[in-house]
């Protein structure tokens, strides 16, 4: 999977003018959850651009499905002797660890917006929170992961389940063989594309940056 995180610009707003504090504070209570909205570079990025993107890729997944498989590798046959019940109380154990799921969706123009869930949502929260921010939500759409393509058909399951705790990367597309001509923009409104660039604060009170600060994926 090529996963380009890296924000067209390097420069990005803080939120220390009052405006974008009021701006963030308004979408927050419009859509019920914090967002970001920032830019990726286009696939005709320099060979450099591929190699900072294959960097940032590493920084994103914290935990690959290599590591995933030698851990489980070493552990082999220790967990064939673990009852069912000790291989439950395990998983529900790293489960608990996982406090949040953050969730990119990308949208054919090099748009990604952020949002940051509980592990135990749906995906259907997911399609909720799009339907309210996108800016055709009259528009049949669907998402889909990479590579290889594939579809994200069940919203009833949580983001723990599906494997996108800590985060992931979803792919964003309106649906063309449900009736619509075309899978042409725009996707986000002027006011959703107007946070692009604003940083958020932490809970310490500094501004958070998505390109230094990665979620994981699991």
């Amino acid at each position: 999977m090529v996963v380009d995180l890296s924000p067209r610009s390097s420069k990005r707003r803080g939120i220390t003018n009052p405006y974008s504090m009021d701006k963030i504070a308004e979408m927050h209570e419009k859509f019920g959850r914090e967002i970001r909205v920032f830019e990726t570079m286009s696939l005709s990025a320099s060979p450099n651009d591929a190699a900072n993107k294959e960097e940032e890729t590493e920084e994103f997944y914290e935990f690959t499905a290599e590591d995933y498989y030698k851990i489980l590798a070493t552990k082999k046959e220790d967990n064939f002797l673990k009852t069912r019940k000790l291989r439950d109380a395990d998983l529900a154990a790293r489960r608990s660890r996982i406090t949040k799921a953050v969730i990119r969706v990308r949208f054919p123009d090099n748009h990604t917006l952020e949002a940051t869930f509980h592990p135990s949502e749906t995906i259907q929260s997911l399609i909720d929170l799009l339907k309210k921010v996108i800016a055709q939500p009259e528009k049949p759409f669907y998402l889909y992961t990479t590579p290889p393509k594939k579809l994200v058909k069940d919203i009833s399951q949580d983001f723990y389940t599906v494997g996108f705790c800590p985060g992931a990367i979803v792919y964003f597309s309106y649906d063309v063989s449900k009736g619509d001509s075309s899978d042409d923009g725009p996707y986000l409104p002027e006011e959703v594309v107007s946070l692009k660039g604003l940083n958020f604060s932490d809970d310490k009170g500094q501004s958070s940056n998505p390109a230094q600060s990665e979620p994981g994926v699991c």
